[in-house]
């Protein structure tokens, strides 16, 4: 064994970082996995301006205070990337490529990933002109043309920040309205670069090699082709649970069923974070989780003794 913990969290965004906070705080030796970056998708937030009691930081900022007040409350943390959990005793092995840790109890605080469009050759295009990160690499297409494919929030909020540095923004939604906020939508209105398909979809990336366009499909059949330089994806998230759905239970979309008590079903297991089956996924109920997950892992340990 790598090492012996009260504690193993495995993921590094605000759902795991809270609930590392709050395991220390209750004086548990808490061991953070996180197989990418620390922080999570809100890292790549230009600007966070619903969490209680800031007003407006960036998500990069926030994600660094988070992670430093885990580490400066005694939480350890690694890159690694945790590929399966294995039963043993009353706690479990947490299984990397490195070697395995050994925890009383597990948090799995996975978080989600980006959903595929579903096009033909997307994966081949994908960083040839189709993104799925507007903050990473918007700026790359600073004076040119783009398209954004989706009608969420994300979606709404990728289209705003390019606006501000392309040429021209195509946003393209499958249905006759957004589902976004509204005042981000009327902000998006607002916005003389951009233009908003609705009711349509994209059905062909087009370019050899290199995206130079895409093919939108209309709800009445009628189809146009649309020169842009980038297609940033924004159609939703899915859960990475996968490697750990033989021990937490999962619903048909793979998305873990714990209810707000966080507990997993099987002892000293819990999860928190968006890859739980909720309604609500936002930075506030992901840090909600952790706490809740946290305060029941600590309550699990101490049972054990």
């Amino acid at each position: 064994m790598l090492g012996t913990y009260d504690i193993v969290i495995v993921g590094g965004g605000p759902a795991g970082l809270a609930a590392a906070i709050y395991g220390r705080r209750a004086e548990k030796s808490v061991l953070v996995l996180e197989k990418n970056g620390f922080g999570g998708q809100i890292a790549w937030s230009p600007m966070v301006d619903n969490f209680p009691g800031i007003p407006s930081v960036s998500g990069a900022e926030l994600a660094d205070r988070m992670f430093s007040q885990a580490l400066d409350m005694g939480a350890e943390a690694e890159l690694a990337e945790v590929t399966r959990l294995r039963r043993e005793g009353a706690g479990y092995a947490v299984v990397t490529p490195d070697g395995d840790y050994a925890a009383k109890a597990v948090i799995l605080a996975t978080g989600a990933q980006h959903r595929r469009l579903g096009v033909a050759r997307e994966e081949e295009l994908a960083g040839n002109g189709v993104c799925y990160c507007a903050v990473c690499d918007g700026a790359f297409y600073a004076g040119r043309p783009v398209a954004v494919a989706g009608g969420g929030d994300s979606a709404v909020q990728d289209a705003l920040l390019l606006s501000n540095s392309c040429s021209q923004v195509y946003i393209i939604h499958r249905r006759g309205e957004f589902r976004a906020e509204e005042a981000n939508v009327e902000a998006l209105r607002e916005r003389e670069n951009v233009a908003m398909l609705m009711s349509a979809r994209v059905t062909a990336l087009l370019g050899d090699g290199e995206l130079t366009g895409v093919r939108v499909e209309s709800e009445d059949g009628s189809a146009r082709e649309i020169e842009v330089d980038a297609l940033f994806v924004a159609v939703g998230s899915e859960p990475d649970s996968a490697p750990f759905a033989d021990l937490a239970a999962t619903d048909a979309a793979g998305w873990f069923t714990a209810g707000e008590s966080c507990e997993a079903g099987k002892p000293g297991l819990f999860v928190a974070g968006d890859c739980r089956a909720k309604s609500v996924r936002q930075l506030t109920t992901a840090v909600g989780d952790g706490a809740a997950a946290a305060v029941a892992a600590c309550r699990y340990v101490d049972a054990l003794r």
